[in-house]
This record gives C-alpha cells, sequence and structure tokens, in this order.
C-alpha cells in the first residue's frame, strides 16, 4: 500500500492518482459495489427459462396470457430483456426495506443491522436489477417503487441516476393506521416513487362507486341558518313508514323551535339543528324535497335525534394527490389479513390491494391492454390488484410477476410455490374465505415458469443445444403458447388468437416448415437456426404472411452480451 505522504510518490505514481481522481464521481451517489453471486453466474452460465405445465391456468381464451417466473429476479430480468424490451408499460416493485432485520439475503445469507456494508449490499443489488428493468420499460414506460425511511434518500438517488431522462414524483401513504412504535416518532407511511417521462400527465383518481349517506344537515362553513335563511325549515317524517312524507314553509325569523325532532302524533317533525341544537341549515332546498324526499332521502335515530340522509355518488374526478390516507391501503385489513383468508397462510408485511390498484390505475387506468411486470413479487399482491382492474372495467391488462422459491422465513412455505401462486389461483378461480364467505373469481389466465441455466456459448454446437433450449423463451417472447406442431429437433409451430411463431432448429428443414405453415392465414414470426446472425431470406421470399424473421441463437446472444457486459461493471463512473 503507497503511503499518504505524497511528497515521497514518484512521478508515474502521482499521474495515476491523478488520473484516478478525475475518473471519481463528481456528484451523486457513490458505494462500494459488492459482488453479487448470480450476476456472476452468468459469466459462466445463461439463464434460460423451462414452462411448468402443471402449474398452468387457463380459464379464458381470449384473455391475457399472466406469467409468473421462479426464479431469482436477476436472472428473470435477464430473459426479459430478450422477451419483453421495450414492451412493458408499468413496473411496479416493493423490494426489501433493508430495516436490519434480516429481511433479505445476499449472496445466500441474512443482511442484519450488523452488516457494516448494509447499505453498499442493497445498493448493488438494487441497481444490478434495476439497470436491466430501465431496458423493459416502453416509451411512456413508468417505474413505480415502493419504500420506507431506511433506504428512501439513497433509492432517489439512484432512480435519479439510473433513469436520468425521467423525474421522480413521491407520494406518501398512510399503510399502517395504528403506526410503528420506534424511537423518535410512530411511523405509519411509507413512500411510493414514480419515475415519470418529463411532462407526464397521470390519470385521474375515478370517482367513488360506492353510495353512501351524508347528513342532509350541512356541515362547515356557511351551515348556520343565518347564511341561507331559505333552507332553514321543518321536514315530516311518517312515524311507521320513517319516510319523508312532506315539508313545511320557512318560517319567520323570530321563530325558534325547541329541539331538532318532534313528536306530532303520526309523524315527527324534523330540524336543521346540531346536537347543541344550533340552527343550522338543510343542503337542499324545499322544492327538492318535496318533489323527491322519499327518492332520495333516508330517516335514522341516532340516540334521541331523528336524522335525514342523503345519498351521495360523487362523479367527479380528481387529480391524485402526493398524500394518500384511506382505510382502503391498511396493508393489515388489505394485505397480510387479505392473503391469509385467500390462502391459509401468514406473509410478512404484503401491499394493500388497493394501494398498488391505485398505482397502477393512476398510470394505466384508461389503457386497457397494459402490460404490468413486478420482479419483488412477493405474495403476489400486483398480479391480484391487475386482476381487480380487470374485473372493474372489462380490460385485459396482463401481469409479469418474478420470485424466488425461499422458505418464507422459516414458516415452511416457500414464496412462490406455496404463497404467490396458489393466491393467483384463487383470484382466479374464487374463494372460501375463513369466514365461510364465497369470493367470486376473475377471469383469467396464467403460465408458470421456472428460470434455469445452460453452459456459455463457446462452439457451434453449444449454439445448437442452446437453441434447444430456448423455445419456451420464444414463445414468451411472441405470446405464441398453444403448440400446433412439434417435430423435435426439425421446427415447431405455436399459436395465439392473432399470430403463429415458427421456430427451425435445423435449418435443412426450412421447406417441411414452409409446407406445414402453407395454410396458415395469421401473421407469422419466424425464427431459425443460424451459426452466424445472418439467414437466407430467398428461403422464404415466396410467403407473403411472415412478418418477420430473426437468427437464432445470436438474437438471444446479442441480448446477453450486452446486458452482462452492463452488469458485470464494477466501478461507479
Amino acid at each position: 500500500m503507497k503511503s499518504n505522504d505524497y511528497q515521497n510518490w514518484s512521478k508515474n505514481e502521482l499521474i495515476s492518482e491523478i488520473k484516478s481522481l478525475k475518473k471519481r464521481k463528481k456528484y451523486g451517489l457513490v458505494w462500494e459495489d459488492k459482488p453479487e453471486d448470480v450476476v456472476e453466474k452468468c459469466k459462466d452460465f445463461l439463464p434460460i427459462l423451462k414452462e411448468i405445465k402443471e402449474n398452468e391456468l387457463a380459464f379464458s381464451p381470449s384473455g391475457p396470457d399472466n406469467i409468473l417466473i421462479e426464479g431469482d429476479n436477476y436472472h428473470a430480468l435477464s430473459v426479459l430483456n430478450f422477451t419483453h424490451k421495450k414492451k412493458i408499460d408499468v413496473i411496479y416493485i416493493d423490494p426489501p426495506y433493508n430495516t436490519g432485520a434480516k429481511d433479505w439475503k445476499y449472496n445466500n445469507h441474512f443482511v442484519d443491522i450488523n452488516d457494516t456494508y448494509r447499505h453498499s449490499k442493497w445498493l448493488s443489488m438494487m441497481a444490478n436489477r434495476l439497470k436491466l428493468a430501465r431496458n423493459l420499460l416502453s416509451k411512456d414506460g413508468v417505474l413505480i417503487v415502493t419504500i420506507d425511511d431506511n433506504e428512501a434518500c439513497t433509492l432517489g438517488l439512484l432512480l435519479d441516476e439510473i433513469f436520468p431522462d425521467k423525474e421522480r414524483a413521491t407520494v406518501v401513504i398512510k399503510y399502517n393506521p395504528a403506526g410503528t412504535a420506534r424511537n423518535g416518532f410512530s411511523r405509519n407511511h411509507e413512500y411510493a416513487y414514480f419515475m415519470l417521462n418529463k411532462g407526464q400527465e397521470i390519470e385521474k383518481k375515478p370517482a367513488p362507486r360506492d353510495i353512501r349517506d351524508q347528513n342532509l344537515r350541512r356541515h362547515g362553513n356557511g351551515a348556520n341558518r343565518q347564511d341561507s335563511p331559505t333552507m332553514f325549515y321543518p321536514i315530516y317524517v311518517e312515524k311507521d313508514s320513517m319516510l319523508v312524507i312532506g315539508v313545511g314553509e320557512v318560517p319567520d325569523k323570530d321563530f325558534h323551535p325547541t329541539k331538532q325532532t318532534i313528536d306530532k302524533g303520526s309523524y315527527f317533525e324534523v330540524w336543521p339543528m346540531d346536537d347543541k341544537n344550533k340552527e343550522k341549515r338543510w343542503y337542499y332546498g324545499i322544492e327538492r324535497v318535496r318533489n323527491k324526499g322519499n327518492q332520495e332521502l333516508t330517516c335514522k335515530w341516532v340516540k334521541d335525534r331523528l336524522h335525514v340522509y342523503f345519498h351521495t355518488d360523487n362523479e367527479a374526478e380528481q387529480k391524485y394527490p402526493s398524500v394518500w390516507v384511506g382505510s382502503e391501503y391498511d396493508s393489515g385489513a388489505h394485505g397480510g389479513t387479505l392473503v391469509k383468508k385467500m390462502i391459509s397462510v401468514e406473509f410478512p408485511f404484503p401491499k394493500s390491494v388497493f394501494a398498488v390498484k391505485d398505482c397502477l390505475s393512476s398510470i394505466i387506468r384508461n389503457k386497457k391492454e397494459a402490460t404490468v411486470l413486478d420482479f419483488f413479487a412477493g405474495s403476489g399482491t400486483t398480479g391480484h390488484a391487475t386482476m381487480l382492474m380487470n374485473a372493474e372495467d372489462g380490460g385485459k391488462r396482463g401481469f409479469i410477476l418474478c420470485t424466488n422459491n425461499e422458505d418464507n422465513n422459516g414458516s415452511g412455505h416457500k414464496i412462490a410455490t406455496d404463497i404467490c401462486y396458489p393466491r393467483i389461483k384463487k383470484a382466479i378461480t374464487g374463494y372460501i374465505d375463513e369466514a365461510e364467505n364465497k369470493i367470486d373469481g376473475i377471469v383469467g389466465n396464467l403460465k408458470y415458469f421456472q428460470t434455469d441455466f445452460i453452459d456459455q456459448v463457446k462452439t457451434d454446437n453449444d449454439k445448437r443445444v442452446f437453441v434447444n433450449h430456448c423455445t419456451e423463451m420464444l414463445c414468451l417472447a411472441e405470446s405464441t403458447f398453444e403448440e400446433v406442431l412439434n417435430k423435435k429437433n426439425e421446427f415447431a409451430i405455436y399459436d395465439s388468437i392473432n399470430q403463429t411463431t415458427g421456430i427451425i432448429y435445423d435449418e435443412d428443414s426450412i421447406e417441411d416448415f414452409k409446407k406445414a405453415i402453407r395454410n396458415i392465414k395469421k401473421p407469422i414470426s419466424v425464427y431459425v437456426f443460424s451459426y452466424t446472425h445472418e439467414y437466407n431470406e430467398e428461403d422464404f421470399s415466396d410467403l407473403d404472411n411472415i412478418i418477420k424473421i430473426k437468427p437464432i441463437p445470436e438474437v438471444i446472444l446479442n441480448t446477453y452480451k450486452k446486458i452482462f457486459k452492463d452488469a458485470l461493471v464494477r466501478k461507479n463512473k
């Protein structure tokens, strides 16, 4: 190690130090990047997908093909860089919050509060994944990340660095009404960072659909009798039916009722007076109550006073505020408790499904065929929220969930197979909750994949082996999952409602493949084996419904070469 006494350094050492200082980042987030095993693994092996057919859920021929990928999300994102580059409309993630309470692992070891590199490891983990995720967003795509105070500041700087062409908006969500007792304040909030396109307008918040009762007696400013004297009059309510049967006239200004509810024998006389018998005013005028009282008003006793209510159904849409407060965001009632009701398994700290749904709605409420990605899927809340949106408006939004299959905090339940998958299945098929309530399912489909690996491609023979393991990736890229014909090691044909995909494993099978697709009228995408990045276009010139031809494996390998090269850079510039 060189001495810090620069006077004793040689000329070459000083020049080297100056060059190093010039390269160092001048402003922004700097941390000690820590090597990650799952990233290093891609030096020797390439991630692929294999489908788990027995986990497929197929209930809607015309519905979106939702995807669940079991495996490390770094490897899943690597695959998606080929299959879904620039195809994702919204990425919503809820990464580990790095509380120091052993809530996540780095290189197969829990990171606790005593780890001196806790923040560096977390940033390295997030940076590796966010750089891959960046490539997946469509032109107008938006990233949403939820976080708490432990990494809020560092995450904000990291997002600004990785997404310099976007602008960060912050929403505060009150997710825990009771609060968490810690040093200082009782915490009951978290943050949602929205990485929006510059100048992007988000969707407006839909009007509430539930009709609620509001007291006809006015509250707040302008609610006193003198503020609107003509809105101070008696309403008559029949005793037996509790229906509004009429109204009285506006009294002289010197008249003052003795109390709010007056017994008149067969009916009650009700005045707009508060609990302290102060004279207020009604929301409605005499003519409206006289003409529509029975249709619009209801009457209920509250202790010894009869109250008149009107129905409200607020149809006005408003912008989402930057602070979200409401019982629907309670992660206990609509997160952990909901998961327990659905699959009878405890899962720590899942998001409220309605908080996630509102995050998604703010971006894709009016885009009914959007694609949503969550690569920290956990219990599957993002998938469930996407399905709830579709159930409301008949949309065909699809989701992709990525999660590992580790034991859920030593509970004996694995995250992908025992929690996420069963929850999505119950959301689709319906279920009976713990209170014996029947919850209807939401029509949908699910394809289930696992990440797998194959040796790095170094020889021509390796290329053939690699291509023989890429079928699932190619089908996922084209959303064509129905097998029409599969001649092993020669060619295969896969179909969907809208298009067809052909995969030619052996270039000597091109003519047989062309005969097999001759009568297909749909647009066809063709992937043809080639030792290089080239193929003979004339081989397909007699087919007019082919929309694209791509050589394999080069089209996949080129993607991997780029992303793994970028991800393996260990120095912050």
